[in-house]
């Protein structure tokens, strides 16, 4: 039998949104887990169809809880137990090609730090 509530932090964990409990349980006390738009604390309830928001270093990620767990599971049974609301990154920009010196090589000539310069736009 499933629970019907289960521990936002322990939730968290057992999908695989965080590496460890107490990482997660760190994200929500620093505030950087919401469910239902609401700052959740660690051993804030969570139940089927509540959305959870966790931001972590490189990105947010929304997921909506399709399944109670509180025993951390494997990578397929927890991408059952989340529907991924997450919008798709924006493209990357293209960078310009850098020029790259040899460590040591000494400073730039004239002529090379005018093709710096003109790299970076000056």
């Amino acid at each position: 039998m499933e629970p019907t509530t289960a521990r936002v932090d322990s939730w968290v964990w057992a999908v695989r949104l965080a590496k460890t409990r107490s990482a997660a349980t760190a994200a929500c006390k620093a505030g950087h887990v919401h469910v239902n738009g609401e700052r959740a604390k660690p051993s804030q309830p969570v139940k089927i169809g509540d959305e959870v928001r966790l931001r972590t270093a490189d990105l947010e990620r929304t997921v909506k809880v399709a399944r109670l767990v509180v025993k951390r599971v494997g990578a397929p049974v927890a991408a059952e137990c989340m529907v991924d609301l997450t919008p798709p990154p924006p493209p990357r920009e293209e960078r310009p090609i850098t020029v790259v010196r040899d460590r040591g090589a000494g400073r730039p000539t004239k002529r090379e730090r005018r093709d710096l310069e003109k790299l970076r736009g000056h």
